[in-house]
């Protein structure tokens, strides 16, 4: 049996590889490149927009230099990211979802990444940390100076 693909199935199989390659361009989902990205692809906006809003990789604000994601989720709050949370908070002088102002950093309370065998961990951009302590995660963000 051959089955044919319709059209808007190969455009929005695109649409999560655009909407990265749009942020890693933008730095965020802004409207303009959520609008580039719906041009791009001939896609509805509100259907590139639905996108980028629902899924949280995608940020609907400019960040810093190097996003902090920490995982928050049950295993890793067990393992201690609170209170690695609240001793980046003070570092930084930043809230959760804030960036410093300078705009080095900003630091992000992940729902989950995804290593509960490894808890706890975080993501810095691209790179991913696990088995954090108060003293590695300290050490680890000295690479991002």
């Amino acid at each position: 049996m051959i089955v044919k693909q319709r059209a808007y199935e190969a455009k929005e199989a695109l649409l999560m590889p655009a909407l990265y390659a749009a942020q890693r361009e933008h730095g965020w989902m802004s409207p303009e490149a959520m609008k580039s990205v719906a041009r791009a692809l001939d896609l509805p906006p509100a259907t590139v927009k639905g996108f980028a809003t629902f899924y949280d990789m995608f940020r609907k604000k400019p960040v810093g230099k190097h996003v902090i994601q920490l995982c928050t989720n049950v295993t890793c709050i067990l393992s201690g990211s609170e209170d690695l949370l609240s001793m980046l908070s003070d570092k930084f002088g930043i809230a959760p979802n804030e960036t410093t102002t300078d705009g080095r950093f900003s630091l992000v309370a992940m729902e989950c990444i995804g290593a509960c065998g490894t808890a706890p961990a975080m993501i810095v951009n691209t790179d991913f940390y696990e088995n954090l302590t108060k003293e590695s995660i300290f050490s680890i963000l000295e690479n991002y100076k």
